[in-house]
């Protein structure tokens, strides 16, 4: 991407923002216990800007801070060289983006309306994934939040944009902000980062109780016109 010689002072202010939400947000992904040591992030938009900003690679959770999250283009290429208000350099460029930027990055370019992205490895979650078993739904509340069955995507591997097209794949067509992504995790979206935060959440929640559920007998599936009068009811009518 070709840098502007200098970043206008409204997009100082938005990406210092987005950086103290985003390290504000990792720390709700440890206090579900929904990541372990490093692994896990959290990304963010930058509205009308092809940017994003999301969690440095290899950095403990305990140690981020706003200022150490990473701004990348939308190919998950870092720009913190541009130059900063004070005319030093923007952000820190000694670190690199999370891993998982491609596949970010690819969400944001592909898909308008996502404003967040998270992944984690969450433990029920991961494992239904490892089976390559999408959640069915059998509880209200994966109505309301998922619309349906959270599906599996396909297995990609890490390095490059192939698991971005995986999860842009399996999201299109489906009301769920969360896809199980064969043999590796959940990625969940969301219209800010924080519903992204929420959904990850909710997901590992459902996961778990699915799981539970399973172990006692068969769970009883919910009908497709009640799972379509749930999920509209929560996201047009619930808490408005």
């Amino acid at each position: 991407m070709s840098a502007p010689a200098s970043l206008p002072t409204p997009l100082e202010a938005e990406i210092e923002r987005l950086r103290e939400e985003v390290c504000a947000l990792h720390a709700e992904l440890t206090r579900y216990g929904l990541v372990v040591w490093t692994a896990g992030n959290v990304s963010a938009r930058v509205p009308g800007h092809d940017l994003m900003v999301i969690k440095p690679s290899g950095v403990s959770y305990q140690d981020l801070a706003p200022e150490l999250m990473v701004v990348t283009d939308l190919h998950g290429v870092s720009v913190d060289s541009l130059p900063g208000p004070d005319g030093g350099e923007w952000g820190n460029p000694g670190l690199s983006p999370s891993s998982d930027a491609a596949a970010h990055a690819y969400v944001y370019r592909h898909l308008a309306g996502v404003g967040g992205v998270v992944h984690t490895h969450s433990t029920y979650a991961t494992a239904w994934a490892a089976r390559g078993e999408p959640i069915p739904c059998v509880l209200t509340m994966m109505g309301d939040e998922f619309g349906g069955e959270i599906p599996v995507g396909p297995f990609a591997l890490i390095g490059d944009d192939s698991i971005g097209r995986g999860i842009v794949e399996t999201l299109r067509g489906s009301a769920s902000p969360a896809v199980l992504m064969q043999n590796h995790g959940p990625f969940t979206i969301g219209p800010t980062p924080r519903d992204a935060v929420k959904a990850a959440a909710m997901c590992e929640e459902v996961a778990r109780t699915v799981h539970i559920a399973r172990q006692l007998g068969e769970p009883l599936p919910i009908a497709p016109e009640h799972i379509a009068s749930l999920h509209a009811r929560y996201q047009n009518v619930y808490g408005r």
